[in-house]
Protein backbone atom coordinates (compact mmCIF):
# COMPACT_ATOMS: atom_id res chain seq x y z
CA UNK A 1 0.00 0.00 0.00
CA UNK A 2 1.60 3.37 -0.88
CA UNK A 3 0.69 6.48 1.68
CA UNK A 4 0.31 10.05 0.38
CA UNK A 5 0.33 12.46 2.77
CA UNK A 6 -1.55 15.51 2.50
CA UNK A 7 1.51 17.93 1.64
CA UNK A 8 2.79 15.69 -0.76
CA UNK A 9 -0.69 15.30 -2.62
CA UNK A 10 -1.34 18.97 -2.42
CA UNK A 11 2.14 19.35 -3.66
CA UNK A 12 1.29 17.06 -6.51
CA UNK A 13 -1.67 18.73 -7.37
CA UNK A 14 0.11 22.54 -7.33
CA UNK A 15 2.80 20.99 -9.59
CA UNK A 16 0.44 19.33 -12.24
CA UNK A 17 -0.99 21.37 -15.03
CA UNK A 18 -3.86 23.27 -14.82
CA UNK A 19 -7.07 21.43 -17.18
CA UNK A 20 -7.72 23.44 -20.41
CA UNK A 21 -11.28 25.10 -20.50
CA UNK A 22 -13.07 23.36 -23.14
CA UNK A 23 -13.51 26.01 -26.22
CA UNK A 24 -16.92 27.63 -26.43
CA UNK A 25 -19.01 25.99 -29.17
CA UNK A 26 -22.30 28.13 -30.16
CA UNK A 27 -25.46 25.55 -30.23
CA UNK A 28 -27.43 28.08 -33.34
CA UNK A 29 -26.17 30.08 -35.79
CA UNK A 30 -24.17 33.13 -35.35
CA UNK A 31 -25.66 36.50 -36.35
CA UNK A 32 -23.15 38.97 -38.01
CA UNK A 33 -24.70 42.62 -38.63
CA UNK A 34 -23.09 44.30 -41.38
CA UNK A 35 -24.26 47.92 -41.18
CA UNK A 36 -24.11 48.26 -45.12
CA UNK A 37 -26.25 47.48 -48.00
CA UNK A 38 -25.12 43.98 -49.33
CA UNK A 39 -22.31 44.41 -52.39
CA UNK A 40 -19.77 46.67 -50.68
CA UNK A 41 -16.45 45.83 -49.96
CA UNK A 42 -16.61 45.67 -46.26
CA UNK A 43 -19.62 43.15 -46.97
CA UNK A 44 -17.52 41.32 -49.55
CA UNK A 45 -14.68 40.89 -46.80
CA UNK A 46 -17.10 40.04 -43.78
CA UNK A 47 -18.89 37.75 -45.73
CA UNK A 48 -15.65 35.69 -46.90
CA UNK A 49 -15.08 35.44 -42.84
CA UNK A 50 -18.20 34.35 -41.99
CA UNK A 51 -17.84 31.52 -44.54
CA UNK A 52 -14.90 29.99 -42.61
CA UNK A 53 -15.89 30.64 -38.96
CA UNK A 54 -19.31 28.51 -39.75
CA UNK A 55 -16.73 25.56 -40.63
CA UNK A 56 -14.78 26.29 -37.78
CA UNK A 57 -17.42 26.60 -35.12
CA UNK A 58 -19.84 24.21 -36.73
CA UNK A 59 -22.73 26.55 -36.84
CA UNK A 60 -23.70 28.81 -40.38
CA UNK A 61 -22.75 32.53 -39.54
CA UNK A 62 -26.26 34.30 -41.06
CA UNK A 63 -25.47 37.52 -42.40
CA UNK A 64 -27.81 40.54 -41.49
CA UNK A 65 -27.18 43.91 -43.54
CA UNK A 66 -28.82 47.08 -41.98
CA UNK A 67 -27.87 50.35 -44.36
CA UNK A 68 -28.26 53.50 -43.36
CA UNK A 69 -27.48 56.51 -40.79
CA UNK A 70 -23.65 56.12 -41.24
CA UNK A 71 -23.34 52.55 -40.98
CA UNK A 72 -24.66 52.78 -37.45
CA UNK A 73 -27.98 51.47 -37.15
CA UNK A 74 -27.15 48.14 -35.89
CA UNK A 75 -25.28 49.76 -33.20
CA UNK A 76 -28.42 50.46 -30.48
CA UNK A 77 -29.27 46.89 -31.08
CA UNK A 78 -25.60 45.65 -30.09
CA UNK A 79 -25.42 48.34 -27.22
CA UNK A 80 -29.01 47.25 -25.28
CA UNK A 81 -30.96 44.52 -26.82
CA UNK A 82 -28.87 42.07 -28.02
CA UNK A 83 -28.00 39.18 -24.99
CA UNK A 84 -24.28 38.64 -24.72
CA UNK A 85 -24.41 35.24 -25.52
CA UNK A 86 -21.74 34.72 -28.41
CA UNK A 87 -24.25 34.53 -30.90
CA UNK A 88 -24.39 38.18 -32.11
CA UNK A 89 -21.72 40.26 -33.76
CA UNK A 90 -21.19 43.50 -35.79
CA UNK A 91 -19.12 45.62 -37.23
CA UNK A 92 -17.73 48.00 -34.87
CA UNK A 93 -15.90 50.84 -37.31
CA UNK A 94 -15.37 54.76 -36.79
CA UNK A 95 -18.84 56.14 -37.33
CA UNK A 96 -20.27 54.15 -34.44
CA UNK A 97 -17.75 55.47 -32.33
CA UNK A 98 -17.92 58.78 -33.52
CA UNK A 99 -22.11 59.35 -33.62
CA UNK A 100 -22.56 59.35 -30.26
CA UNK A 101 -19.92 63.02 -29.99
CA UNK A 102 -22.49 64.52 -33.03
CA UNK A 103 -25.47 64.10 -30.95
CA UNK A 104 -27.32 66.07 -28.04
CA UNK A 105 -28.20 62.46 -26.30
CA UNK A 106 -25.38 59.97 -27.00
CA UNK A 107 -27.69 56.42 -27.27
CA UNK A 108 -24.07 54.24 -26.56
CA UNK A 109 -20.75 54.80 -25.44
CA UNK A 110 -18.02 52.79 -27.95
CA UNK A 111 -15.92 52.10 -24.89
CA UNK A 112 -17.97 51.31 -22.88
CA UNK A 113 -21.22 49.35 -24.28
CA UNK A 114 -19.78 46.70 -26.53
CA UNK A 115 -17.43 43.92 -25.93
CA UNK A 116 -14.88 44.55 -28.59
CA UNK A 117 -13.34 41.11 -30.34
CA UNK A 118 -10.84 41.59 -33.36
CA UNK A 119 -9.66 44.38 -35.35
CA UNK A 120 -9.46 43.20 -39.01
CA UNK A 121 -9.06 45.53 -41.84
CA UNK A 122 -9.79 49.30 -43.02
CA UNK A 123 -10.90 50.66 -46.24
CA UNK A 124 -8.83 52.11 -49.30
CA UNK A 125 -11.01 55.33 -49.99
CA UNK A 126 -10.20 57.60 -52.92
CA UNK A 127 -12.28 60.19 -54.97
CA UNK A 128 -13.49 58.61 -58.77
CA UNK A 129 -15.51 60.82 -61.54
CA UNK A 130 -17.09 59.61 -64.66
CA UNK A 131 -14.20 58.71 -67.10
CA UNK A 132 -15.41 61.72 -69.53
CA UNK A 133 -15.58 64.36 -65.91
CA UNK A 134 -13.59 67.18 -67.74
CA UNK A 135 -10.97 67.33 -64.74
CA UNK A 136 -7.82 65.43 -65.31
CA UNK A 137 -6.70 65.55 -61.36
CA UNK A 138 -7.76 66.62 -57.85
CA UNK A 139 -6.37 69.65 -58.30
CA UNK A 140 -8.11 70.61 -61.36
CA UNK A 141 -11.02 69.61 -59.60
CA UNK A 142 -10.75 71.67 -56.80
CA UNK A 143 -10.41 74.84 -58.58
CA UNK A 144 -13.39 74.19 -60.68
CA UNK A 145 -15.23 74.47 -57.13
CA UNK A 146 -13.03 77.33 -55.98
CA UNK A 147 -14.31 79.09 -59.28
CA UNK A 148 -18.08 77.45 -58.43
CA UNK A 149 -19.24 77.69 -54.98
CA UNK A 150 -21.78 74.84 -54.59
CA UNK A 151 -21.99 73.97 -57.85
CA UNK A 152 -20.23 70.37 -57.79
CA UNK A 153 -21.36 67.32 -56.13
CA UNK A 154 -19.81 64.24 -54.32
CA UNK A 155 -21.22 61.30 -52.55
CA UNK A 156 -20.54 59.17 -49.71
CA UNK A 157 -22.10 56.23 -47.69
CA UNK A 158 -23.65 58.88 -44.62
CA UNK A 159 -23.40 61.75 -43.24
CA UNK A 160 -20.29 62.27 -40.54
CA UNK A 161 -19.07 58.94 -41.83
CA UNK A 162 -15.21 58.80 -42.38
CA UNK A 163 -14.83 59.98 -45.98
CA UNK A 164 -17.85 62.70 -45.30
CA UNK A 165 -15.28 64.13 -42.91
CA UNK A 166 -12.30 63.71 -44.74
CA UNK A 167 -13.93 65.68 -47.56
CA UNK A 168 -15.37 67.93 -45.42
CA UNK A 169 -11.54 68.63 -43.68
CA UNK A 170 -9.93 69.07 -47.39
CA UNK A 171 -12.72 71.79 -48.41
CA UNK A 172 -11.99 73.51 -45.07
CA UNK A 173 -8.23 73.78 -46.08
CA UNK A 174 -8.73 74.79 -49.73
CA UNK A 175 -11.77 77.25 -49.08
CA UNK A 176 -14.13 75.60 -50.98
CA UNK A 177 -17.76 74.61 -51.27
CA UNK A 178 -19.12 71.17 -52.20
CA UNK A 179 -22.42 69.49 -51.87
CA UNK A 180 -22.33 66.69 -50.13
CA UNK A 181 -24.90 63.57 -51.40
CA UNK A 182 -24.95 60.62 -48.64
CA UNK A 183 -26.00 57.43 -49.64
CA UNK A 184 -26.71 54.32 -47.43
CA UNK A 185 -23.79 52.64 -49.29
CA UNK A 186 -20.80 53.20 -51.15
CA UNK A 187 -22.09 50.64 -53.60
CA UNK A 188 -25.19 52.56 -53.95
CA UNK A 189 -23.54 55.63 -54.98
CA UNK A 190 -21.90 54.42 -57.94
CA UNK A 191 -24.88 54.74 -60.11
CA UNK A 192 -25.57 58.20 -59.75
CA UNK A 193 -22.15 59.04 -60.53
CA UNK A 194 -22.37 57.16 -63.64
CA UNK A 195 -25.38 58.73 -64.79
CA UNK A 196 -24.11 62.23 -63.72
CA UNK A 197 -26.54 63.13 -61.15
CA UNK A 198 -23.35 63.62 -59.18
CA UNK A 199 -20.24 64.86 -59.82
CA UNK A 200 -17.77 62.18 -57.65
CA UNK A 201 -17.97 59.74 -55.31
CA UNK A 202 -15.44 59.86 -52.54
CA UNK A 203 -15.60 56.29 -50.95
CA UNK A 204 -14.13 53.01 -50.16
CA UNK A 205 -12.97 51.33 -53.15
CA UNK A 206 -16.49 49.93 -54.50
CA UNK A 207 -15.75 51.83 -57.73
CA UNK A 208 -11.96 49.83 -58.45
CA UNK A 209 -14.01 47.61 -60.81
CA UNK A 210 -15.17 50.80 -63.02
CA UNK A 211 -12.06 52.55 -62.46
CA UNK A 212 -10.15 49.48 -64.39
CA UNK A 213 -13.15 49.36 -66.39
CA UNK A 214 -12.66 52.54 -68.69
CA UNK A 215 -15.99 53.70 -66.87
CA UNK A 216 -14.52 55.97 -63.90
CA UNK A 217 -11.33 58.31 -63.35
CA UNK A 218 -9.50 57.58 -60.04
CA UNK A 219 -8.19 61.67 -58.77
CA UNK A 220 -6.17 60.00 -55.89
CA UNK A 221 -6.13 57.71 -52.98
CA UNK A 222 -5.96 58.14 -49.53
CA UNK A 223 -3.90 55.48 -48.08
CA UNK A 224 -0.01 55.52 -46.74
CA UNK A 225 1.43 54.80 -50.35
CA UNK A 226 -0.19 54.30 -53.96
CA UNK A 227 -2.88 51.80 -54.30
CA UNK A 228 -1.01 48.73 -56.06
CA UNK A 229 -3.43 48.12 -58.58
CA UNK A 230 -3.61 51.96 -59.44
CA UNK A 231 0.15 53.26 -59.23
CA UNK A 232 -0.19 56.26 -61.59
CA UNK A 233 -2.68 57.79 -58.97
CA UNK A 234 -1.61 59.89 -56.48
CA UNK A 235 -2.09 59.29 -52.66
CA UNK A 236 -3.52 62.98 -50.49
CA UNK A 237 0.09 63.31 -48.63
CA UNK A 238 1.68 63.58 -52.67
CA UNK A 239 -1.21 66.23 -53.05
CA UNK A 240 0.43 68.18 -49.71
CA UNK A 241 -2.25 67.08 -47.97
CA UNK A 242 -0.73 65.69 -44.36
CA UNK A 243 -3.78 63.20 -44.19
CA UNK A 244 -4.11 59.36 -44.26
CA UNK A 245 -7.49 57.74 -44.23
CA UNK A 246 -8.15 54.20 -43.82
CA UNK A 247 -11.13 53.92 -41.35
CA UNK A 248 -9.85 50.93 -39.47
CA UNK A 249 -12.71 48.53 -38.34
CA UNK A 250 -13.69 44.82 -36.71
CA UNK A 251 -15.89 43.00 -35.20
CA UNK A 252 -17.91 43.84 -31.64
CA UNK A 253 -20.72 42.34 -29.42
CA UNK A 254 -22.91 43.25 -26.77
CA UNK A 255 -21.57 44.57 -23.59
CA UNK A 256 -20.66 41.80 -20.69
CA UNK A 257 -19.53 38.69 -22.80
CA UNK A 258 -17.87 36.02 -21.16
CA UNK A 259 -14.29 35.85 -21.87
CA UNK A 260 -14.22 32.37 -22.95
CA UNK A 261 -16.61 33.11 -25.46
CA UNK A 262 -14.52 36.60 -26.81
CA UNK A 263 -11.27 34.16 -26.57
CA UNK A 264 -13.27 31.18 -29.16
CA UNK A 265 -14.47 33.98 -31.28
CA UNK A 266 -11.75 35.71 -31.73
CA UNK A 267 -9.51 33.05 -32.89
CA UNK A 268 -11.92 31.80 -35.16
CA UNK A 269 -12.41 34.97 -37.00
CA UNK A 270 -8.84 35.33 -36.83
CA UNK A 271 -7.97 32.18 -38.74
CA UNK A 272 -10.60 33.60 -41.14
CA UNK A 273 -8.99 36.82 -41.42
CA UNK A 274 -5.25 35.21 -42.19
CA UNK A 275 -7.14 32.83 -44.62
CA UNK A 276 -6.06 32.48 -48.26
CA UNK A 277 -9.88 32.83 -49.51
CA UNK A 278 -10.13 36.28 -47.60
CA UNK A 279 -7.00 37.51 -48.15
CA UNK A 280 -7.96 37.70 -51.93
CA UNK A 281 -11.45 39.63 -51.15
CA UNK A 282 -8.87 42.05 -49.68
CA UNK A 283 -6.81 42.11 -52.62
CA UNK A 284 -9.64 42.65 -54.82
CA UNK A 285 -11.09 45.95 -53.03
CA UNK A 286 -7.27 46.90 -51.92
CA UNK A 287 -7.91 46.44 -48.30
CA UNK A 288 -5.10 46.49 -45.46
CA UNK A 289 -4.41 43.81 -43.57
CA UNK A 290 -5.20 45.61 -39.92
CA UNK A 291 -5.63 42.55 -37.14
CA UNK A 292 -5.73 43.57 -33.78
CA UNK A 293 -6.38 41.03 -30.60
CA UNK A 294 -9.18 41.43 -28.22
CA UNK A 295 -7.57 44.03 -25.74
CA UNK A 296 -5.48 45.57 -28.32
CA UNK A 297 -8.67 46.55 -30.32
CA UNK A 298 -10.27 47.56 -27.13
CA UNK A 299 -7.37 50.26 -26.53
CA UNK A 300 -7.71 51.81 -29.95
CA UNK A 301 -11.39 52.14 -29.37
CA UNK A 302 -10.74 53.83 -26.45
CA UNK A 303 -7.96 56.31 -28.12
CA UNK A 304 -9.96 56.98 -31.03
CA UNK A 305 -12.80 58.38 -29.48
CA UNK A 306 -10.60 60.62 -28.18
CA UNK A 307 -9.10 61.29 -31.76
CA UNK A 308 -12.61 61.94 -33.26
CA UNK A 309 -13.38 64.21 -30.13
CA UNK A 310 -10.33 66.37 -31.29
CA UNK A 311 -11.36 66.26 -35.23
CA UNK A 312 -15.07 67.28 -34.43
CA UNK A 313 -14.42 69.99 -32.28
CA UNK A 314 -12.37 71.45 -34.99
CA UNK A 315 -14.66 71.00 -37.91
CA UNK A 316 -17.93 72.03 -35.30
CA UNK A 317 -19.94 69.59 -37.31
CA UNK A 318 -23.01 68.13 -35.07
CA UNK A 319 -26.00 66.19 -36.52
CA UNK A 320 -28.53 67.83 -34.53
Amino acid sequence: MVHVTRRAALAAGLAAPALAQPRWMPDRPIRMIIPWPAGGSADAQLRAMAESVARSLGQPVVVDNRGGAGGTLHAIHLAREARPDGMTVGQMHLSVIRRPLLVRVPQWNAVTDFTHIIGLSGWLFGVAVRADAPWRDFREMLEDARRRPGALSFATSGVATTNHLAMEEICAREGVELLHVPFRGSNEAIAPVLNGQVNMIADSSTWAPHVEAGTMRLLCVWSAARARRFPNVPTLRELGYDMEVTSNYGLSGPPGMDGGIVRSLHDAFREALFSDANARVRDQFDMPLVYLDSEAYTEFVRQRLEQERGIIARLGIRLE
